[in-house]
């Protein structure tokens, strides 16, 4: 029973202490000349889907949720965020080459065909973020229409 209350304490004073180590976010005011949308001429329709369903993990400006406050969830968003910009950055849209822009284009067209992206454990609590089939046919149609025009 001494070895239980001991073990708790130790927990709940390790739970206690992460919540001052935190990371650093994902913000920024500056959108740069190089985004998606400054690069490419994108309808209102898709802006609004981009801005929704993808720019939280894949731009340099992610709006957290509340529960980003409580550790470790906050690591664990960090790291989703960063595997995200990793794999996708918009704002670095304009420094990639035609060639990866274009496997981009396709690997965006493949995984909302797939419904791999947004994320499910994001739609979770981002409901607003999960496509329609009507958006993923907005946004597959004028995906497919930019990457054809690379």
């Amino acid at each position: 029973m001494k070895v239980l209350k001991i073990t708790i304490w130790a927990v709940l004073a390790l739970l206690v202490g992460i919540q001052f180590i935190r990371p650093t976010g994902n913000h920024s005011d500056l959108v740069p000349k190089t985004d998606f949308m400054k690069v490419n001429e994108v309808p209102q329709n898709v802006k609004g889907i981009l801005k929704t369903s993808c720019y939280d993990c894949h731009s340099n400006n992610t709006e957290y949720p509340w529960y980003n406050s409580i550790q470790p969830m906050a690591w664990i968003l960090e790291n989703h965020i960063e595997d995200g910009k990793e794999e996708l950055n918009f704002n670095q849209w304009g420094e990639y080459s035609s060639r990866r822009k274009n496997s981009k284009l396709k690997s965006i067209i493949n995984q909302v065909e797939d419904d791999a992206m947004p994320l499910s454990s994001y739609t979770l609590i981002h409901r607003d973020a999960k496509l329609s089939e009507a958006e993923k046919k907005t946004l597959l149609d004028w995906v497919s229409k930019l990457k054809d025009g690379l």
